[in-house]
């Protein structure tokens, strides 16, 4: 896909950032297909996988200020490693991978960010979000509040922090999450002013079994 495709409609056309939908390479049990291309038909060979896609404009961002109490702080990979695979019953990842966001040409240490809770010794919201100077796209990669602090607007407060930083740098910024996940992403984007929702379907063939007589 080129450049100018992708950049006509960043949601519509890729399921990925522009610049992971280059490094990717589509395994051959797997199909990525846009909601309006998708049959159910599909689905007696594939496991379907439901994302939506969004983009955000980088207007009327609105930046809120901490709570007493609450800073943000500059925490280590091994830190964003814990702290990210305590938000998650279902997703996780290492510090070795983490670690390995270092080599990418879209890293940006001002996008890694941690909010502290000082009274209480705490991370309570880690984010991660990446830079494409290429075609000057951002995007929001892990966004997690700890379980008991949810509900207290630290999503949002990571989220508009890191539009804000982008805005100096990107033209846009997109993000993709899961449809059926129970911390309900979507919701906390939409409330943060992204917009152009596309449903995209991540099918991976399904296993066959045979009985050995």
């Amino acid at each position: 896909m080129s450049e100018k495709k992708y950049l006509e409609n960043p949601t519509e056309h890729s399921a990925l950032s522009y610049w992971k939908s280059k490094k990717f390479k589509v395994p051959d049990n797997m199909k990525i297909i846009n909601d309006k291309y998708f049959s159910k038909e599909l689905l007696k060979d594939f496991n379907d996988d439901i994302y939506f896609k969004l983009v955000h404009n980088l207007n009327n961002i609105i930046l809120c200020n901490l709570p007493e109490n609450f800073i943000f702080y500059k925490c280590s990979i091994e830190e964003f490693a814990i702290h990210v695979n305590s938000c998650y019953d279902d997703e996780g990842i290492t510090i070795k991978e983490l670690e390995s966001y270092k080599d990418r040409i879209v890293y940006d240490e001002e996008l890694w960010i941690c909010i502290f809770d000082k009274y209480n010794k705490k991370i309570v919201a880690t984010g991660i979000a990446e830079f494409d100077d290429e075609i000057k796209e951002g995007y929001l990669d892990w966004i997690q509040v700890s379980k008991d602090y949810r509900k207290k607007g630290f999503g949002t407060v990571i989220v508009n922090e890191l539009l804000y930083r982008l805005k100096k740098k990107a033209d846009f910024v997109t993000v993709s999450g899961k449809i059926n996940n129970k911390s309900n992403p979507e919701n906390l984007y939409l409330k943060c002013g992204f917009e152009n929702k596309t449903i995209w379907h991540i099918l991976t063939k399904k296993e066959l079994f045979y009985n050995e007589w």
